[in-house]
């Protein structure tokens, strides 16, 4: 049985990048799709609502807004 998403599509998220990741990320993203698990962990691709760029990030990376 596989884990369930925490959060939707269409839910806005904070996410927060691992340190040295190097990417000026952090901030406000909307949930665009629910991917698959990948090494035991959900993952999302979400939009930045201030730049509008698209990223694959683990759930471990999001937090409600």
């Amino acid at each position: 049985m596989s884990a369930q998403h925490k959060f939707a599509v269409g839910q806005t998220v904070r996410f927060s990048p691992d340190l040295g990741q190097g990417t000026p990320g952090s901030g406000s993203f909307k949930i665009v799709r629910l991917l698959p698990e990948s090494a035991s962990v959900l993952q999302y691709r979400v939009k930045s609502q201030l730049d509008g760029h698209e990223r694959v990030v683990r759930e471990d990376q999001l937090a409600r807004s």
